[in-house]
């Protein structure tokens, strides 16, 4: 009766006779099938287990664990791709890589400490370093810069120009004769006397 799996023994217990539908045997099913992922659980739970993180590892964890990684690279990659595409390139190299994290603020927060090789850097200029836009000053009536669309002047040529002083009500209005701030009508006259 020892042969028919019945006993104590250290065997694997009794095997029923396969009937005719259990012929094929079936392909076992990964766990990253299972779970629906593309990153490898069952090496993820090795490296974990390896890992000496803690002395057990559930069953959970590396699926947990692979679904993250998988995210985290897929929102990069996407981000990445749509840099390569903005920049005329089918295909991401480092610096597309980089673009991405820091363009974005979760991923460069996440990854802030994070030097990528080859990545380079933002294009970033400080605006105290960009050159002054002209301003209009409407006590001398100064015009603003005009666009330089058709002609080739330069900007030496519009830089010797004087500029020209806008009429007060006086018709003898010099820029030393307009009122300053805070100045009533009194000093006022009383400084066109001198």
């Amino acid at each position: 009766m020892s042969g028919l799996g019945l006993g104590k023994g250290k065997g694997k217990g009794f095997k029923a006779l396969p009937s005719q539908g259990d012929n094929q045997k079936s392909a076992p099913i990964s766990r990253s099938k299972k779970a629906g992922l593309e990153f490898p659980v069952g090496r993820i739970h090795r490296i974990m287990r390896k890992g000496n993180f803690a002395q057990r590892i559930g069953g959970g964890a590396p699926v947990y664990m692979a679904a993250v990684l998988e995210y985290l690279t897929a929102e990069i990659l996407e981000l990445a791709g749509n840099a390569a595409r903005d920049n005329k390139r089918s295909r991401i190299i480092p610096r597309h890589i980089q673009l991405a994290i820091r363009n974005d603020e979760e991923l460069n927060k996440l990854l802030g400490h994070v030097t990528i090789s080859q990545g380079g850097v933002l294009p970033n200029i400080n605006q105290s370093l960009l050159p002054q836009k002209a301003k209009t000053n409407i006590k001398r009536g100064n015009a603003p810069i005009p666009a330089m669309t058709g002609g080739k002047r330069k900007i030496a040529d519009m830089e010797r120009k004087e500029p020209t002083y806008k009429e007060v009500d006086d018709d003898s209005a010099t820029p030393s004769e307009e009122s300053e701030p805070g100045e009533n009508e009194e000093s006022r006259e009383a400084r066109k006397k001198n």
